[in-house]
């Protein structure tokens, strides 16, 4: 499922999801108009009836949408005059099912002051993706910070998520890490960060083969790197050159041209601290820039500055109407929640690097993170693949739980 945005701050978009907020809407009606029942029970039976229909409704909205995609004419279905900003839907999405089974976890039904929030309807449409993608699932791509772990904490050793992610290589399927965190070819700081399930992979004994199904993807897409068995049957990572992998067609820019663009985002990254005071440092690497503040900062502050850097790397590349992936460099400016980066490429191109590499089209593709909003850098993905928002690793080891049993 994918959105595209436009911002408007003051209209709060960029914190808005404009299919999850269409449902919440559609949910809401029955929950005002039946929120002081006579008996609990038939409240709750009735409740989780009404809301059945709903999402059987909302399914057969997607699936028209999806007919009228794959004709070419997306914008002639319901749903799109519903949801203008809606995109494309690679599988269908069993919400029907789906809503049943996390009802019965979290008793959605039973509730008589509380209509279904946003984090309600998004856990639905996550256990609807899973559901619909285990039978053909070839790829599972996952973001770092806050998805697998804390964020700026490495991955513990013994971690629940451990053994998820074993029985996926295991099963055949491939894993991989997507991440903003950038260190170039050096193997060693991923290794540091992911020590915890590394040494995991060694308790488990996993084979040469499966462990070659877990890759690295660090600065959003430019920095492969795949497992391998080293000397002493350590599990370790190794760097895959760029001429051990096709990404021409999509990674097309020059050193120059990225230079010249980390050029305008420090300068706007250095702009944003002077006007709004913020102690703050400013950190350049290859292919990145940062601001990392020093005393911590409010969402607004680092929205700020996410946005300021967005719209002047598109006036640079002569396109301020344009989306940050439809420019000649595409481009990844994001609050990271305590910090903001703007990377060269994003995580769009990361997946379909390991799409082409690992030749597993968008609909058995599935990629899990936490920030699909507008100033996230996981939204970019929609595009590509599946996806499934998660807001913590616990939540990445719930969906895990549920999709390990489907298969």
């Amino acid at each position: 499922m994918t959105s595209q945005y436009r911002v408007n701050y003051h209209l709060r978009a960029h914190k808005r999801d404009s299919l999850i907020e269409f449902i919440k809407g559609m949910l809401l009606t029955p929950f005002v108009l039946h929120s002081q029942p006579t008996n609990a029970q038939t409240h709750v039976t009735e409740n989780a009836q009404r809301f059945s229909e709903i999402f059987s409704s909302i399914e057969h909205l997607i699936q028209e949408h999806r007919s009228f995609t794959h004709q070419g004419i997306p914008t002639y279905s319901r749903l799109a005059k519903l949801v203008p900003s809606i995109g494309t839907f690679f599988t269908p999405l069993p919400l029907q099912q789906a809503f049943e089974r996390v009802n019965a976890q979290d008793k959605i039904s039973a509730r008589k002051h509380v209509p279904p929030s946003f984090n309600d309807v998004r856990r639905i449409l996550n256990m609807a993706q899973a559901m619909a993608i285990a039978p053909q699932l070839k790829l599972v791509t996952f973001d770092g910070d806050m998805t697998l772990y804390a964020d700026g904490q490495n991955f513990e050793e013994d971690h629940g998520l451990t053994a998820l992610l074993i029985s996926l290589l295991r099963r055949g399927i491939n894993v991989a890490i997507v991440t903003a965190a950038g260190y170039g070819d050096d193997a060693k700081r991923y290794e540091h960060r992911l020590s915890g399930l590394l040494a995991g992979f060694g308790k488990a004994r996993l084979e040469a083969e499966e462990a070659a199904r877990f890759f690295v993807l660090g600065g959003e897409c430019n920095f492969l790197f795949r497992t391998v068995i080293q000397q002493g049957n350590r599990y370790g990572l190794e760097y895959v050159s760029d001429a051990e992998y096709s990404a021409s067609g999509l990674r097309s820019w020059t050193d120059s041209q990225v230079q010249q663009l980390l050029d305008v985002a420090e300068a706007e990254l250095r702009d944003c601290v002077e006007r709004m005071a913020i102690s703050a440092e400013i950190l350049r690497k290859p292919r990145a820039v940062g601001l990392v503040p020093q005393a911590q900062l409010t969402r607004e502050q680092l929205d700020e500055c996410a946005l300021s850097s967005q719209l002047a790397l598109l006036k640079y590349q002569g396109s301020p109407k344009s989306q940050p992936c439809d420019v000649p460099i595409p481009f990844c400016a994001f609050n990271g929640g305590n910090d903001c980066w703007v990377d060269i490429g994003n995580k769009l191109i990361g997946v379909r690097i390991l799409q082409d590499m690992l030749e597993s089209p968008p609909e058995a593709t599935l990629h899990v993170g936490d920030q699909f909003l507008s100033t996230g850098n996981d939204l970019s993905t929609r595009t590509a693949c599946c996806t499934c928002w998660i807001i913590n690793p616990e939540e990445t080891e719930r969906i895990l739980t549920e999709l390990e049993k489907m298969f």
